[in-house]
């Protein structure tokens, strides 16, 4: 059987193209690792109506509205993706599609310090959006890493959240301007090196630096590395940018003929949300696209 649409990834993005594109009579399938980034996280915010959900609870209802809609959804790994298109999982299953939408969001490389690891999701967080309400005026660290420009703006932007914010540049050679900035937002800075996180009875404590100083902080800020999952799209040829993210147009279609993407795989900035309506998008260029092979094989039988 061939598929209209494999969806590979089963979060936001890609449930709400398999939902579109099930609502249109398309043959579409979602195949899911099961890996979500959120898992960590026990709450989504910033989502229209499901505020406060458990990021399982939205994953299973966007599941049951794709099965309402007689789409498929299959547990497993996509190891491959072939022109055809025929997408490879490493159980042996092998499926045949028209188009492929690849919604296999990002992961977070986390600075590696310890105990950041550790309290990821709870006492240490990436996104004040996501999270900033539910810490408001706390004693807030931000901890430099290798993400030196989103860091620096975290330190800046954290402190709408609270009136106590500590800057620890951890490596971070702030110019006379950053510094300037940060001190007009009473952001204090401190240079020393961080050694870890200090967690006592599962909750962050403090800062831990180099001299062994601890300054006490609740909460902890990071800024991750991005990474994007898309090692299924080098291999079939997919574009990239300069900055090495893959390439595509408004609705996510890659270089490669039939083949989309949508949310975090090629949007590092999206929300829930955004990643959402990212799918739907998607979905409906795609089902524009199938519509047009209908068309032309139509056309041809007469």
């Amino acid at each position: 059987m061939t598929y209209d649409t494999v969806v590979v990834g089963g979060g936001p993005a890609g449930l709400s193209a398999a939902t579109l594109l099930a609502r249109a009579r398309r043959r579409v399938i979602v195949v899911d690792a099961g890996e979500p980034r959120n898992a960590p996280a026990d709450h989504v915010h910033n989502f229209l109506s499901r505020d406060g959900s458990s990021p399982g609870d939205l994953r299973e209802a966007g599941r049951q509205e794709v099965l309402r809609y007689d789409g498929e959804i299959l547990q497993g790994n996509v190891t491959r993706i072939e022109n055809g298109f025929e997408i490879h999982l490493g159980d042996g299953t092998v499926l045949t599609s028209r188009s492929v939408l690849v919604a296999t969001g990002l992961r977070d490389e986390l600075p590696d310090i310890p105990g950041v690891r550790e309290q990821w999701g709870s006492g240490v967080l990436h996104c004040p959006y996501c999270h900033g309400y539910e810490v408001r005026d706390q004693p807030i660290a931000v901890v430099g890493g290798p993400n030196r420009p989103f860091t620096v703006h975290q330190a800046s932007l954290i402190r709408q959240w609270s009136e106590d914010v500590v800057f620890f540049t951890n490596g971070i050679e702030l110019s006379d301007d950053e510094r300037l900035r940060l001190d007009a937002r009473s952001v204090d800075i401190v240079d020393a090196p961080v050694a870890r996180v200090v967690v006592r009875d599962g909750r962050v404590v403090g800062i831990e630096l180099s001299d062994g100083t601890v300054v006490p902080r609740t909460v902890v800020f990071v800024g991750p590395t991005f990474v994007p999952n898309d090692m299924l799209l080098t291999p079939i040829g997919c574009s990239r940018l300069d900055d090495g993210w893959v390439a595509t147009d408004p609705t996510g279609l890659t270089s490669v003929d039939g083949l989309w993407t949508a949310g975090n795989v090629s949007d590092s900035p999206a929300q829930l949300i955004n990643s959402a309506a990212a799918g739907s998008k998607a979905a409906i260029a795609i089902n524009h696209y199938l519509l047009e092979l209908d068309v032309t094989r139509a056309v041809g039988a007469l």
